[in-house]
């Protein structure tokens, strides 16, 4: 018998707010910049952001209904920018059963063609350093740790079971480090 192959343990690299920006913006078709700005914007595995529903979208709390790994349901946070897409895109091509359908308008779009999809995107924003479509997710828990929101509601809305591997999302940028001040500062400033 061969011994299972183990896994990588290669985090993808994180980028910065203004290269997502560029990545999510650079595709021309609107139905692949709402796909990138859907997974980045709320923290989507790519099988996700393929079957994301109309009717998945909960536009009075803003919250996106979310099937996820192991059949674990669970709501995440859903973007005004990416609802404004999605709005866009369903006015030019709906109605649709998938957001993001392939050929068959009633079949979400397949997985390789949604990397395609960011992958073509890297491309044409030139942004150098960059993994696959999953970085979006790994950039989307690092910027959220970086706003200060605590690490339960970043597990939650990512539909981690343990806290431990929402840690292994959080990067810490040298940016987000330069910033921070020594708790001894913080207590002199205080006292003026």
């Amino acid at each position: 018998s061969i011994p299972r192959r183990g896994r990588s343990r290669r985090r993808p690299g994180i980028l910065s707010p203004d290269e997502v920006e560029r990545i999510i913006t650079s595709p021309v078709n609107l139905k692949h910049r709402a796909l990138l700005t859907m997974a980045y914007g709320s923290g989507l595995r790519l099988a996700e952001v393929v079957k994301v529903q109309p009717r998945h979208i909960d536009r009075g709390r803003m919250m996106l209904f979310v099937t996820g790994k192991g059949h674990k349901d669970r709501y995440t946070i859903l973007s005004h920018r990416a609802l404004a897409l999605l709005g866009e895109h369903w006015r030019a091509n709906g109605p649709f059963e998938y957001f993001f359908y392939g050929r068959n308008k009633c079949r979400p779009m397949a997985d390789s063609t949604a990397q395609a999809i960011y992958y073509q995107a890297v491309k044409r924003s030139e942004v150098r350093r960059v993994g696959g479509i999953h970085t979006l997710r790994h950039c989307f828990a690092t910027f959220l740790m970086e706003q200060g929101v605590d690490i339960y509601t970043i597990q939650r809305w990512m539909g981690h079971t343990s806290v431990v591997t929402t840690g292994r999302y959080m990067h810490v940028r040298s940016e987000h480090l330069r910033k921070v001040k020594s708790p001894l500062d913080t207590l002199y400033e205080k006292r003026g």
